[in-house]
């Protein structure tokens, strides 16, 4: 297996549900986490669980969308740590509505956020990992970037994305520079996700689904990213989908 105790992780999006889950497991595993975010005050209260547990963590101020702030950040990681070993690329949003509801800065937000926030960090992180010949690269799609759902268009088409740039960089940059890249595919997960819904209907339906089903926990995903990473180091996990046991779609 591989050992990632005193490994150096970036986490996006680390704020809340997935992320901050995520870089709890991984500081748990030993890694050191950048943990990365807008919403400083929860990144402070998550260095200092993460702190009363024995791991380390470094508060990074980020919005991936900006290019110079993910850059910046990555800077102050490896300028800390001297090395960045894995990033989770989880950042993302959720809003819901019809296409003809034309909620077009909903549709532009995500695709700055979930698509281009993702090659953003991806860009900055790639030079260090291509000079020091390693690296693993998580990138979160969902479900909705295997199938599409009525209310999320917008947000399918952006895990799609999701989904086909990880297989092109795994291509290109795992034989040539020893850096494996893996795709984690969430269903229904318990996050603040659904806090970005405005739409009464889809509100309605998504409280509706939580009562038919136990929604997976950041947690669940944390343990499966963690998982990946301790891959023995000549073994890539490309993909791992995974839901609750009651979600049959």
């Amino acid at each position: 297996m591989t050992n990632i105790n005193g490994k150096v992780a970036l986490v996006t999006g680390a704020s809340s549900g997935i992320g901050a889950a995520t870089a709890l497991k991984l500081a748990e595993a030993g890694s050191k986490v950048g943990i990365a975010a807008r919403r400083t005050d929860k990144l402070e209260d998550l260095k200092k669980e993460i702190v009363s547990k024995g791991g380390e963590a470094l508060v990074i101020e980020m919005d991936v969308v900006d290019p110079a702030s993910v850059e910046a950040g990555v800077k102050k990681l490896v300028g800390a740590y001297g090395s960045i070993d894995i990033v989770v690329n989880n950042a993302g949003l959720m809003p819901l509505s019809d296409v003809d509801q034309f909620k077009v800065d909903e549709w532009h937000r995500m695709v700055d956020v979930n698509v281009k926030g993702l090659l953003n960090t991806t860009a900055a992180v790639l030079p260090q990992m291509i000079d020091q010949h390693s690296g693993h690269i998580f990138n979160m799609s969902s479900i909705a970037g295997r199938k599409v759902f009525q209310g999320l268009s917008v947000y399918c088409a952006t895990k799609h994305a999701v989904a086909a740039f990880s297989d092109g960089l795994r291509m290109e940059v795992g034989q040539k520079h020893n850096i494996r890249v893996t795709c984690i595919q969430p269903g229904a997960v318990a996050t603040e996700l659904y806090d970005h819904i405005t739409e009464p209907g889809y509100i309605k339906q998504m409280d509706d689904l939580a009562k038919q089903m136990t929604f997976l926990q950041g947690a669940d995903i944390g343990d499966t990213i963690v998982f990946a990473a301790q891959a023995p180091a000549h073994v890539n996990v490309a993909e791992l989908f995974v839901l609750p046991v009651e979600q049959g779609w």
